[in-house]
């Protein structure tokens, strides 16, 4: 079994997140030189006074935040301009007129010095205001300039205090520009009011909303949204998988958009060539409310239904998406007339979901899905790669074995015979 940690080793993913703007990119070929302008990026944080509460692993919003922005901070690629622009930073008064006017830039999008970010970051505390939509038309004004990918990252614990300016609206505007600016939202509490306005301003730009419930989750998110803003765009093809193998639709390398319903399987084919290495990875966005317990499983099996190797993943509590992903090396034919042309191997790849729901909860249509397909060179040990994820995993078992078995006998042996030389001295 491909287990997440080798996973997120392997391919790279994520996802996972995500309801209605689900969106992977793949990487680009290493030996194709890129002439686009540099990504720009620019972290936006809620530092309101409630941003003091205690309820982010064991310590303030705040503080979650500020790890999370020094991991961040470690983390960005070399060719993204990150700024970052903080509210409710600095006016702790009562007067609204002034307060919903507290938003500023705390660190200028360009080059990044990380010791100076960081520096910058250190410093803020909880102080005032939620002014979202001024802090996001500040955004898209530090944004702008030529012709590169602009990200917003949103990052906050409550609803907008400063209306008539509706942010949703503000966000609508930022979209109508025609500028490419995308902006994603990261909710600190499970409210549903303050889900449905960060909602809103995702998906007014094709933006993403996540719900956040510790700091690991945080960091890993923020660094997952300035990471695709660095790769480059794809456009989802919309696919349907079947009820079985010998009907699914037959994919090649690519990003693929589906939908599922509670605990139906999905199929999918994938023709991979000998030297070749499939690397699936699926994530399923819970749009709706669903129970507490729910996983996702991805299965490549042969067409006459012999299980090849697995990914799975589950959970439980609130999510907004659950992904899972697999790697399938298929070895070499060594002994291929040079000729021949070697042929593929028909993969099915089988989705299944353990996701269920109230019975007042709609189940149609299906729950959004997106599969991405990679076929890459498959490593020298592809063999004893994939050895293991055919069901041959007793070898490694019976060499343990054998092992302990032997270690066990020498251990004994010597016992022995340090009490047989101790009782003749």
């Amino acid at each position: 079994m491909i287990t997440r940690k080798r996973l997120t080793a392997g391919v790279g993913i994520l996802l996972a997140t995500l309801a209605a703007g689900l969106g992977t990119a793949l990487p680009a070929a290493a030996d194709e030189p890129s002439s686009a302008a540099s990504p720009k990026v620019e972290l936006v944080l809620d530092v309101s006074g409630s941003m003091r509460t205690r309820d982010i692993d064991g310590q303030s919003r705040i503080s979650a935040a500020k790890q999370a922005f020094n991991d961040v901070l470690d983390a960005v690629p070399e060719e993204v301009q990150l700024g970052i622009r903080t509210l409710g930073a600095d006016y702790p008064g009562d007067d609204r007129k002034v307060g919903c006017k507290d938003t500023k830039q705390l660190y200028p999008v360009g080059p990044l010095d990380r010791t100076e970010a960081k520096t910058a970051v250190a410093t803020l505390a909880p102080t005032g205001w939620t002014p979202i939509g001024p802090a996001l038309l500040g955004a898209a004004d530090d944004l702008e300039g030529g012709d590169s990918t602009r990200r917003i990252v949103l990052i906050t614990d409550g609803e907008d205090t400063c209306g008539p300016l509706d942010p949703c609206e503000v966000a609508r505007d930022i979209a109508a520009r025609g500028i490419h600016l995308v902006i994603d939202t990261l909710g600190l509490v499970p409210n549903a009011k303050i889900r449905q306005q960060l909602t809103c301003i995702a998906e007014a730009t094709g933006g993403t909303y996540t719900a956040i419930q510790h700091t690991e989750e945080l960091s890993g998110r923020v660094k997952q949204l300035v990471d695709r803003a660095a790769e480059p765009v794809v456009t989802p093809v919309a696919t349907e998988g079947a009820g079985s193998c010998s009907a699914a639709p037959q994919l090649k390398a690519g990003l693929y958009t589906d939908r599922q319903e509670f605990g139906k399987h999905r199929w999918y084919r994938v023709d991979v060539l000998p030297g070749q290495e499939l690397r699936a990875s699926v994530s399923v966005a819970a749009d709706r409310a669903v129970n507490n317990d729910y996983g996702v499983l991805l299965r490549a099996v042969t067409v006459h239904g012999r299980e090849i190797v697995r990914g799975a993943e589950s959970g439980t509590g609130r999510t907004d998406a659950i992904s899972s992903g697999l790697r399938y090396p298929k070895a070499e034919q060594d002994d291929v007339d040079g000729d021949v042309k070697p042929a593929a191997e028909t993969v099915c790849l089988q989705l299944s979901n353990s996701f269920a729901a109230p019975s007042s909860v709609k189940t149609t249509p299906g729950m959004p899905v997106e599969l991405t397909i990679d076929l890459v060179g498959a490593p020298d040990d592809a063999a004893d790669v994939a050895a293991f994820g055919l069901g041959r995993g007793w070898w490694l078992l019976g060499v343990m074995v054998l092992t302990g078995l032997v270690a066990g006998l020498l251990f004994g042996w010597i016992s022995r015979w340090r009490v047989a030389v101790w009782r003749t001295n």
